[in-house]
């Protein structure tokens, strides 16, 4: 009899599971932002968020957690509670924090939904700097550079974050000394001291300078690429300019370790639902932004070998030590 109970409290158990799982999401999901209001990565979680709300009926509320380059707010996904409501958007700086001694957080301690987006990097100055040093593209640029070593300064984001390596790829490829300032909240601040003069420009994304650059504040010259921004699509790339320099983030969605498969499964399918959906194709081509999906096992692969390409790159341009 006792063994008969054990088994009718065991099936009960399972069925309560199911019907949990079932019901899931049953109230609002909250996704945390490693990163600053209205900078790349804000933009794009949020124009996700407001796509995966209509497949999942409930309503998302980003949380911007930022601080010491992202780690708060990398750490603070990978920390929640592991039922499903709280998800994140992780980028490109995960793969830098260990090999800095920033954080022992890995691609390891999350379980990966979807890759949302990769965007390239593009060279920005403030456009007043520009005309007064006949300064007009790319070449242009790195002229000025090369007589006047280490007095341009350009804004990335945190430092040895995916904008302040940018920098250091521009110089490589260019043979260039420039002095990068960081800001630890992303790129938002540094595109708005370049457009007040306060550095003479910025390595992030073209999306992020999208606005100073159509107010005439920032002049774009150059774009990371292989291909032309659409919303830019009189700034040539890089290459067509004769420098080789193709460098670009990436933006995706993940949970805590340890969600049950049934509540992943469902956000994977919703997420690749939210991807498709018009609204959200719209909001990512007005803002300048490539979609590039993958889904959550081609993620984890990706990240995985960002794990072993990011720190190759920082060593490349002396952030580490081989």
């Amino acid at each position: 009899m006792k063994k008969f109970v054990t088994i009718l409290l065991s099936l009960a158990l399972v069925c309560s599971m199911a019907v949990a799982f079932a019901d899931y999401p049953d109230k609002g999901i909250t996704a945390i932002n490693p990163w600053g209001a209205g900078g790349g990565t804000d933009n794009c979680l949020r124009a996700f968020c407001a796509a995966l709300e209509k497949q999942l009926g409930v309503t998302i509320t980003v949380d911007n957690q930022t601080g010491a380059s992202g780690v708060i707010g990398h750490e603070a996904i990978a920390d929640a509670n592991a039922d499903g409501y709280t998800i994140g958007m992780i980028t490109w700086e995960l793969a830098s924090y260990k090999p800095q001694d920033m954080s022992d957080y890995t691609y390891e301690n999350y379980t990966p939904l979807c890759r949302v987006n990769t965007d390239a990097a593009a060279i920005t100055v403030n456009a007043a700097w520009a005309k007064d040093n006949n300064v007009t593209d790319l070449a242009s640029f790195i002229a000025y550079c090369k007589d006047h070593p280490g007095e341009v300064t350009m804004g990335g984001s945190a430092a040895g974050s995916v904008w302040h390596v940018a920098g250091g790829y521009l110089m490589n490829e260019a043979g260039i000394e420039i002095k990068m300032i960081t800001y630890s909240d992303g790129a938002a601040p540094a595109v708005k001291a370049a457009a007040q003069n306060e550095i003479t420009g910025v390595t992030v994304s073209a999306a992020e300078a999208r606005s100073f650059v159509e107010s005439g504040d920032l002049l774009m010259l150059g774009i990371m690429d292989s291909v032309r921004n659409p919303i830019f699509p009189d700034v040539p790339t890089c290459a067509e300019q004769g420098f080789e320099c193709y460098y670009a983030t990436q933006r995706g969605m993940a949970l805590p370790l340890d969600v049950d498969a049934a509540i992943v499964e469902k956000l994977e399918a919703a997420c690749a639902a939210a991807i498709e959906d018009a609204d959200f194709v719209e909001a990512m081509a007005n803002l300048g932004q490539k979609i590039d999906f993958l889904n959550g096992a081609d993620y984890g692969a990706y990240l995985a070998q960002a794990a072993v390409d990011v720190p190759a790159a920082m060593v490349t341009v002396g952030l580490i030590e081989e």
